[in-house]
């Protein structure tokens, strides 16, 4: 598998950013290879819908046929990549582009919110409950201190995934962070 798809076509990032296509890709990247039935089953739909998405993602290289398990008639599908990455800058050249931009953002947070209704402090212990959740940060940088925010929370998460490796208490984790301008009284 490879490490990144970088999409750079407008019509490819609308294409993943569909709601249905959004959770089946991360499915298949957080719990392996399924039958279009099996994540039907796991997200609530018919596994015609689920099929049909899955062509659409396969269609615009997201996923692929796993040739090592087949399920008898049905195909079994699996992440061509781990991540999905996009310029935005490079996107945002055109009205399309912009468009797609927002909506895979959008799409992005109905995941955060769809993680964090699921995540059910009653079935985790103290101290799951004492680590997990948000917190939000309001400090002043330019273009270049969040861009090395960013790389470095993406480096500290790499270093930590690695000591961590193999420890018994550990559990897949879905890390966010993001960060946005915000525009003050005068510049609206």
């Amino acid at each position: 598998m490879e490490e990144q798809f970088k999409i750079s076509d407008p019509q490819v990032l609308k294409a993943v950013a569909h709601p249905l296509r959004v959770r089946l890709l991360g499915l298949l990247r957080t719990d392996g290879p399924a039958t279009a039935s099996e994540l039907a089953r796991k997200v609530g739909e018919s596994s015609g819908s689920t099929s049909y998405h899955l062509r659409e993602l396969f269609k615009y290289g997201f996923i692929e046929e796993d040739p090592e398990r087949r399920d008898g008639r049905e195909r079994r599908w699996r992440p061509c990549h781990r991540y999905t990455s996009w310029d935005a800058v490079e996107l945002s050249a055109t009205a399309e582009g912009r468009e797609a931009v927002k909506i895979i953002h959008l799409r992005q947070a109905e995941m955060v919110r769809r993680m964090l209704e699921e995540f059910d402090v009653a079935e985790w212990s103290r101290d799951w409950v004492d680590t997990a959740g948000m917190s939000d940060h309001i400090v002043s940088l330019p273009p270049a201190g969040l861009r090395e925010f960013n790389q470095k929370a993406k480096e500290l998460l790499h270093d930590l995934a690695a000591k961590y490796a193999g420890d018994p208490e550990a559990r897949q984790v879905i890390a966010w962070h993001g960060a946005v301008p915000r525009s003050t009284e005068e510049e609206l």
